[in-house]
């Protein structure tokens, strides 16, 4: 008769003692993925924090050595062109983004509706300025510019080069919202209950993509505050142009870091509300 040897059995996934000890193992890895968060944003945080710090120290020199005044900041308001440069720079950043918003966004809602086979080459046209230097684009557009020069229009005309310029960060940052929802599904449905193609784009669509549009807007806000080389070589006077003509031809080279601070702690605090109102938008969803 033959001897019946004993099978060990090998605990698997669905063992009592497996099920135990899975919290376990995800709380290990839960902690170990915090540290790294807090490892990785306590780096950013003092790459980021240093250079800012100094520049907001240097903003607040006095004019002996040693000490520390609001002077500089003073000045801002009270220098000669300063704020007709802030609030042209302002101007051009909020007129180019909608202008952006208003070209870009039907267009790629359209084309994922009804040819989605022209979305590479969409995609390859708004990428393009990527690949060619903006001092390239500059000498092609200057001839078109001193024809505009001559009917002595302002430095809202910028608008036409920074849209080009803004196009690939204003489509990447379109394109992530676009791909976070069922656009055909949405749409169908839509369609389906006797919507047109306008509303479904501005009522359905629009609506569900409304952090990526935020997120669009910092994109081209912030690269239009802070774009020189196009407004510097095509000559008109904007809020980077003024900040080098100041340190420049200024006798106190302390308004251009309080000046510089200042534009920094704006587009810091235009973070802060498209966060707050991206925020504010989901939680009433939910």
């Amino acid at each position: 008769m033959a001897a019946i040897v004993p099978v060990p059995v090998v605990d698997d996934l669905t063992s009592p003692g497996a099920q135990q000890s899975r919290p376990g193992l995800r709380a290990s890895q839960s902690r170990r993925l915090n540290a790294f968060r807090y490892l990785v944003f306590a780096l950013a945080a003092v790459f980021f924090g240093l250079p800012m710090f100094a520049l907001f120290r240097m903003s607040l020199l006095g004019s002996r050595p040693g000490t520390y005044s609001f002077a500089a900041w003073k000045q801002i308001g009270t220098y000669p062109g300063l704020l007709g440069s802030i609030e042209l720079s302002l101007e051009i950043s909020v007129i180019t983004f909608v202008l952006m918003i208003l070209l870009l966004l039907p267009t790629m809602m359209w084309t994922r509706l009804r040819v989605p086979r022209f979305g590479r080459t969409l995609e390859f046209l708004c990428l393009l300025p990527l690949a060619i230097p903006a001092i390239v684009l500059v000498v092609g557009w200057a001839p078109e510019y001193n024809r505009i020069e001559r009917f002595n229009l302002s430095g809202i005309m910028l608008i036409w080069a920074y849209v080009i310029l803004v196009l690939p960060y204003t489509y990447r940052a379109l394109s992530a919202g676009l791909n976070a929802i069922d656009v055909p599904t949405l749409s169908e449905a839509a369609r389906s209950l006797g919507a047109s193609w306008a509303t479904v784009m501005t009522r359905i669509i629009a609506p569900n993509m409304w952090q990526a549009i935020l997120n669009a807007a910092l994109l081209s806000m912030s690269l239009t505050l802070g774009e020189f080389t196009v407004a510097y070589i095509l000559g008109y006077n904007t809020f980077s142009v003024k900040l080098v003509s100041i340190s420049r031809n200024s006798n106190n080279p302390v308004v251009v870091f309080a000046a510089s601070a200042a534009g920094l702690l704006f587009t810091f605090l235009l973070l802060l509300i498209l966060s707050y109102v991206g925020r504010r938008r989901r939680r009433r969803r939910a």
